[in-house]
């Protein structure tokens, strides 16, 4: 266990995840990051039983279960909140029936702690190159989170960003079950992103924020593993929350 090699690959997952929150927190889609984390699970369940890297499991399954979403909703009169319940409820109960029960806590809540320098590697390059692309397409896609008629008349092609945006989430997802496992993913994106909103209403400082918040989260998390040994992915969300309940007493002074 190397406690550098864990505390890089855990800062970099949880500060691009907080920087793809701000967007997903503005088009009040940050809930979307639970189903897809439950989307991961039977991806994730075959690679522990073959032996490679749970994302790798896990990202086409996200990929496949965004798609089936996307369609259902195209062609079907049901609400996309009946659709994703189906999906997600389907792709749990597919993950148990394979999921080998002794290694279940690296699937359900992550486990990081057997990172590599390769892995650490794979994990850096893949946060950067979404850290690239959302910053390059950030300010359209709050256009479009505006309004996608407003985006269409400023000659932004909506389907392809929107496209390039659930890619990146699918990648965040993917990797992001190793630190936190598929079961709090959500919260991965969502709670420094609304903590960061609770003490700013300026986007600039809210982004900043929010990472911030992720990355001290991530730092305290990893400093109380290697002290009591226990899950650092939960350990992780859980002063993340701190920093959240803090937020709502910064309300309150305004």
């Amino acid at each position: 266990m190397n406690i550098l090699l864990i505390t890089i690959s855990a800062l970099v997952i949880s500060a691009v995840s907080a920087y793809l929150g701000t967007i997903m927190l503005q088009r009040e889609a940050v809930l979307t990051a639970g189903p897809l984390g439950h989307l991961a699970i039977p991806g994730a369940a075959l690679a522990l039983i073959y032996g490679f890297d749970v994302s790798l499991g896990a990202f086409p399954f996200v990929i496949l279960g965004g798609l089936v979403i996307w369609y259902l909703e195209k062609y079907t009169t049901l609400k996309t909140e009946a659709i994703t319940a189906v999906i997600f409820a389907t792709a749990v109960a597919v993950g148990f029936l394979f999921l080998p029960m002794n290694k279940a806590e690296a699937v359900l809540i992550g486990n990081i702690t057997g990172v590599d320098l390769l892995q650490t590697g794979v994990i850096v390059v893949t946060f950067l190159f979404i850290a690239l692309v959302l910053k390059l397409i950030f300010k359209k896609m709050i256009l479009i989170t505006i309004s996608e008629d407003l985006a269409k008349v400023e000659g932004i092609n909506v389907s392809w960003y929107k496209l390039v945006y659930f890619f990146l989430i699918s990648l965040t997802i993917a990797f992001g079950i190793r630190l936190v496992g598929g079961l709090l993913t959500a919260a991965l994106v969502s709670i420094p992103t609304a903590a960061a909103k609770n003490m700013t209403k300026k986007l600039s400082a809210y982004t900043l924020i929010a990472i911030i918040i992720s990355l001290i989260s991530s730092l305290l998390g990893v400093m109380s593993f290697h002290l009591t040994h226990l899950p650092l992915g939960p350990l992780i969300i859980v002063f993340s929350s701190f920093f959240f309940a803090l937020s709502l007493f910064f309300i309150k002074r305004e």
